[in-house]
């Protein structure tokens, strides 16, 4: 089968997020199918940027073929990023015709966060006569309505809003990771028929030790003190933003600050430096930075964590349901989580792994804290182990990717 994936902020192990694209891709060539990406050459979210020496770079990494169409770069949510939106959906229409004919998929799948991609998509499948899926990662336009505070009647709102719709109606499936969005999708004009639930996940591979790297001395060193003194550590691994509720943790750190306990934040992003003038405006003593660390390195780092911590905001979108990747790094390091959220789902209850409590409420963080430490060793072990279970068992992306196909089969 002949699979072809737009996605434009596809990332690989060579450039960094997004993954997704990168791990079900490779399953699909595993299983003997030809898999052809095109994505932009600039994101937001890619550690690693292609280098283009034109208007176009091609690239196989693991099998896969990708396509890197010259984008402009852009810092924010501004103007800058809805032009790099256009400078991909544009190209992709320009060379619509040209990719069907010379790539002839049977599958096309338009995958880019935002719907736009689903015009040109649409067209290409067309050309190719293949079966068209929409991938939604997040409900546009509501994200940026509903987070973003952005007027429905906003003319780039106007506009996505169209492309959503076009979506639900032309595409042949809709895949989508957030698991209690049927209801809006049929009102939207969605057929019932067409949505699967195709969730995030891990790469088993990963964990296993001749993948592992031994952390940074200087971090290692420092986590080890904490250790030997008999210090729990509460520890949140990822990116340091306005959606992860840090400062909610920080409003923790300052209300354990009597208590025996630290708090260790690893990764980076654009809260980051925000946060950590906070702590030191603030002289909260128990909170410790980190920079960001190798991917394969996150294993070691989980080990030190007693606790690992995943918050959010009190939002109304989540009532659609979440779908983070940090917490199946969180499981299959067999970590007990606090998890701090209101949303139509919730993997640490429905796993057993840890304890569930409101947004955005320090009070409620600190007594979930105080209530997971005092559980003896043996019972966190036994719920740590449960989170790892329920990956392996719901989560890996082998299972995933036939879970994918399958559905595109039984469709047909």
């Amino acid at each position: 089968m002949k699979i072809l994936f737009l996605h434009h902020y596809a990332g690989s192990p060579k450039h960094g997020m997004s993954y997704r694209v990168y791990y079900l891709a490779r399953e699909w060539v595993k299983a003997g199918h030809d898999v052809r990406i095109y994505a932009a050459s600039y994101s937001h979210i890619r550690a690693v940027q292609p280098e283009l020496p034109g208007s176009t770079l091609s690239e196989v990494i693991d099998g896969i073929n990708y396509t890197w169409f010259k984008t402009p770069t852009y810092t924010g949510n501004g103007i800058g990023r809805v032009k790099n939106m256009a400078a991909f959906v544009l190209r992709l229409f320009h060379e619509g015709k040209t990719i069907a004919n010379a790539f002839k998929p049977d599958i096309v799948i338009a995958s880019s966060t935002y719907p736009m991609d689903i015009w040109p998509a649409h067209r290409i499948a067309k050309f190719a006569n293949a079966k068209l899926i929409f991938e939604v990662h997040d409900l546009w336009p509501l994200s940026p309505m509903e987070l973003g505070g952005m007027s429905k009647w906003h003319p780039f709102i106007m506009l996505v809003q169209q492309a959503e719709d076009y979506a639900y109606r032309h595409a042949d499936l809709v895949v989508s990771m957030l698991p209690k969005v049927r209801d809006y999708m049929e009102s939207r004009g969605m057929a019932s028929h067409k949505l699967h639930i195709i969730p995030n996940g891990i790469d088993p591979a990963e964990w296993q030790n001749d993948h592992l790297s031994e952390l940074e001395p200087s971090v290692k060193t420092q986590l080890s003190q904490f250790k030997n003194q008999n210090t729990p550590i509460v520890g949140y691994a990822g990116t340091h933003g306005v959606a992860n509720a840090l400062e909610t943790l920080l409003d923790t750190a300052q209300y354990l600050k009597d208590e025996k306990i630290v708090f260790v934040l690893v990764g980076g992003g654009s809260d980051k430096k925000a946060l950590q003038r906070r702590v030191q405006h603030e002289r909260i003593k128990n909170v410790i930075f980190f920079d960001p660390i190798k991917k394969n390195q996150i294993p070691a780092l989980l080990q030190y964590f007693d606790i690992a911590y995943i918050g959010w905001h009190h939002q109304p979108l989540y009532r659609f349901g979440i779908a983070p990747n940090k917490l199946m790094d969180y499981m299959m390091a067999k970590r007990v989580i606090l998890h701090s959220v209101d949303a139509g789902n919730d993997p640490v209850t429905e796993a057993g792994c840890g304890l569930t409590v409101p947004p955005e409420n320090p009070q409620a963080i600190a007594q979930g804290i105080r209530q997971l430490l005092a559980l003896s060793p043996s019972e966190r072990t036994v719920m740590g182990q449960r989170g790892r279970d329920y990956v392996l068992q719901n989560h890996t992306y082998p299972v995933l990717a036939k879970k994918f196909l399958l559905a595109t089969n039984l469709a047909q």
